[in-house]
């Protein structure tokens, strides 16, 4: 039994489905020598798409963001275009008689190798710019990271080193049954996919990669954090009923969800979705939520194969709109950085910090127009939902200072003269801030003067706060959603924004907590957005829970002094309210 980081509930088995780098399956036939010269022109031909790819997307960036940004395009044209690399791929199809994948995975080897030995970081860098350009040649090659790809049948249990947001695409429709990562928190992009779908997940198995195989059966208890390869037969059979158990649980839970959203003495309350794409949100609808509290535009554009332009923009948040609960969307602007990144917006400004640095509203101030062009958008989208005041809202990530969010006010009048100028309709969009820094939060009182609404991201918040990084596994156990400061600190932005009537919501996975909401809700918290798999859940919890009980609850816990008295006591008092729930808390 392997053991890592719980982070989303419940039991699957299933066959696992190891995915190495950058390559799902690697090609193990060898070629017939009738076959030699298609499979050479297979290679040549994907290696041109490739660089049309490459040509389109550098005049698109130049036009959209700036040749500076575009120059990354230039240098992974000129890799494609380098005879040494060509000369190994055409070797090894002429001479080993691999196909042109293979022989591509032999070229990210060796180059992986090559460049591993340097200490020279820049030299360090660049490889990554080779494994960018061979992934995009091979996505030219049908057998290779295509949407869907496995020569396995029926769902998997994804096993990967860590999940980029970028490779979020290539999974997106395998039949996935659960995620084990060696990598990763209970705030990791794989633990967001995996609460948005509501699979069993666990991240930080260090080393499960060589354990593992594909086509092995494993069994994952997301509850507790367990990984079990290859069990046996009493070991697979007792968790299949478990696994029935949770699936029987959601759909029981699933059936509320027409009904209200309020506490067990009738305090409404707003249960709202976390969505990264046109799927979630139909799951958002599907699982009764009230709304979308937070879209991650971002998604946009790590699946776009450039950028993608004011219209094309445009046309998403229809999408997500109309398909959105009640039409209600808080559309947050680009939130590249750290993790998350792309290629044309910073990727040759390499830094020692990258979650404190360049990332975020900074990256879009330090681009302005690339940034009007998504307000503009955001601003258009709107108009289809006028007449009703607040439908569409707009939301800027990693506010630290007063000053920035002036300076986006300024930027969204700019874009609302340049709309009026050409005769371009626009809607009345509220403008808030996602709180996640902790300077914002100690000035919460005087941010709260330029800001429409308040959403708490308190993913980043509790690391920030923290001072420790939640994917780093020597010291992610310090991002606790309930240690002290952080409870402290959340009921202080609470108490702020309600005192001074601005509405507040929080967005971060906390809110899908059950042990966390019963506490949020005590501090006065009445907005909550989530992944729409845990909002039936929540929604159950609030039923049997009362508003006196919650701060009751509230009470105790923040006389208590460490986490772990914390969470014991309030999962204590959970199982005494709703006990079925306490399978559903990683808390």
């Amino acid at each position: 039994m392997r053991k890592g980081i719980a982070v989303s509930p419940g039991v699957a088995v299933g066959v696992a489905y190891c995915v190495h780098e950058i390559f799902v399956n690697p090609d193990t036939k060898r070629l017939e020598d009738g076959e030699v010269t298609a499979e050479l022109a297979r290679y040549e031909t994907a290696r041109d798409q490739a660089g049309e790819d490459l040509r389109s997307m550098r005049k698109k960036v130049e036009a959209q963001v700036g040749q500076e940004e575009a120059a990354i395009f230039r240098v992974h044209e000129t890799i494609l275009r380098d005879s040494a690399f060509t000369k190994k791929v055409r070797g090894w199809i002429v001479n080993d008689r691999l196909t042109a994948p293979a022989s591509l995975h032999e070229l990210s080897r060796e180059y992986t190798k090559l460049f591993e030995r340097t200490k020279d970081e820049y030299l360090r860098e660049r490889l990554n710019d080779v494994r960018d350009v061979i992934l995009r040649i091979s996505t030219h090659l049908t057998e290779v990271l295509k949407p869907g790809f496995t020569s396995l049948e029926g769902p998997v249990v994804v096993v990967v080193d860590e999940l980029l947001p970028s490779q979020v695409v290539a999974l997106g429709q395998l039949d996935v049954k659960g995620i084990v990562t060696q990598r990763g928190s209970q705030t990791s992009h794989a633990a967001i996919i995996a609460r948005s779908r509501g699979i069993p997940a666990i991240s930080g198995v260090r080393g499960i990669l060589r354990q593992v195989k594909t086509g092995d059966t494993l069994i994952l208890d997301g509850r507790a954090g367990h990984v079990i390869i290859n069990g046996d037969p009493e070991q697979v059979s007792a968790y299949r009923k478990l696994e029935r158990e949770f699936f029987h649980l959601k759909d029981q839970l699933a059936e509320n969800r027409d009904q209200p959203a309020m506490t067990a003495d009738g305090v409404q309350l707003q249960l709202l979705a976390n969505v990264n794409n046109l799927a979630d949100a139909k799951s958002a609808e599907a699982m009764g939520a009230q709304g979308v509290g937070l879209y991650r535009t971002e998604y946009l554009y790590l699946a776009h194969p450039d950028v993608p332009d004011e219209e094309e923009q445009l046309e998403d948040y229809y999408q997500i709109i109309d398909a959105s609960p009640e039409h209600q969307v808080t559309i947050r602007t680009l939130d590249i950085g750290g993790d998350k990144t792309i290629p044309y917006l910073g990727h040759t400004h390499q830094e020692a910090n990258p979650f404190l640095g360049w990332r975020s509203i900074r990256l879009s101030f330090e681009h302005p127009e690339f940034f009007i062009t998504q307000i503009r958008a955001i601003l258009r989208s709107s108009a289809r939902s006028a007449g009703v005041a607040g439908q569409v809202r707009l939301m800027c990530p990693m506010i630290t200072t007063l000053e920035e969010m002036r300076r986006v006010r300024s930027m969204v009048r700019r874009a609302q003269r340049l709309l009026d100028a050409e005769g371009k309709e626009y809607g009345n969009v509220p403008i808030g801030m996602m709180l996640e820094v902790p300077a914002a939060a100690v000035s919460i009182d005087s941010m709260l003067e330029v800001v429409d609404f308040v959403s708490i991201g308190s993913n980043d918040l509790i690391q920030y706060l923290m001072a420790a990084d939640r994917d780093n596994p020597k010291v992610s156990h310090l991002c606790q959603p309930l240690s002290p400061p952080v409870l402290k600190v959340l009921a202080n932005v609470i108490q702020t924004c309600n005192e001074a009537k601005k509405p507040v919501t929080l967005c971060g996975e906390m809110a899908g907590m059950p042990s966390a909401f019963v506490l949020l809700l005590g501090m006065g918290l009445r907005s909550f957005s989530m992944s729409p798999a845990f909002i039936p859940s929540i929604k159950d919890l609030a039923s049997h829970l009362t508003l006196n009980q919650a701060q009751l609850v509230l009470k105790q816990a923040m006389s208590l002094r460490t986490h772990g008295h914390i969470r014991r006591y309030v999962r204590k008092r959970i199982a005494e309210i709703a006990p079925n729930l306490v399978l559903l808390d990683t808390t």
